[in-house]
């Protein structure tokens, strides 16, 4: 009888294809993006949303709330291994409101309307030039980039005025404070003053009585001694 030698059997090797190698590198690349657009968000200018949103001023409502949505869920803090992309989130969030409250966006767009007229003022132009004007294009730095600096030259300017009302503003509701404390403070001096003097009273009383017995004892023996 011929001896039947086993095959031996092979697990086979786990081959990758070229379509698994895509999506990895595509997962890589989304994951990489996702940071970089949190670096991005970190960066922007704190007091301009529209730089935190990566958004033109001219930009709609609706186009304001789609853009958050997609940043928000693009460098969601459960999708991002960013150590800030928390931070990043809520920065979106509040930009996000700011553009969203009517009075709020007003502000910002009379500033940067402020800004515009500096820069056209100072070129020589009409406030109602356009940014398609020729004039305007072959500009170095760009006319873009140079209102986004001066925005935000007038919006520092703006909250360094903010808060130095606020500390005066501190400053005041504090004098006014100590001025209360130090009339509540004097208020409970002279009422503790009248509750000593009251208590006193029947000491002065006697004192008085003692000093006019002596007085009148005096003056009689001044009289016999004269007498």
């Amino acid at each position: 009888m011929a001896d039947k030698t086993p095959s031996s059997s092979k697990t086979p090797e786990a081959t990758v294809t070229d379509a698994d190698l895509e999506k990895l590198l595509n997962r890589e690349a989304s994951a990489f993006q996702r940071e970089l657009e949190v670096e991005r968000i970190l960066k922007a200018f704190k007091l301009n949303p529209y730089d935190i949103l990566d958004l033109d001023e001219t930009v709609a409502p609706e186009g304001v709330k789609r853009k958050y949505r997609q940043l928000s869920l693009f460098i969601h803090p459960d999708k991002t291994p960013h150590p800030r992309a928390p931070e990043a989130f809520d920065l979106l969030k509040k930009a996000e409101a700011e553009l969203t409250e009517p009075t709020k966006r007003e502000e910002l767009d009379a500033t940067i309307t402020q800004a515009r007229g500096i820069l056209l003022k100072g070129l020589g132009l009409p406030l109602s030039t356009t940014e398609d004007n020729a004039k305007l294009k072959g500009l170095t730095p760009p006319f873009k980039e140079q209102l986004r600096v001066k925005s935000k030259e007038l919006l520092i300017d703006e909250e360094v005025r903010r808060r130095k009302a606020i500390k005066m503003n501190l400053a005041n509701e504090g004098f006014e404070a100590r001025k209360k404390e130090e009339e509540v403070a004097a208020k409970k001096r002279k009422a503790e003053d009248d509750v000593k003097w009251e208590e006193t009273r029947e000491q002065r009383v006697g004192s008085w009585r003692n000093f006019t017995k002596d007085s009148k004892k005096k003056k009689k023996q001044k009289v016999n001694i004269l007498g």
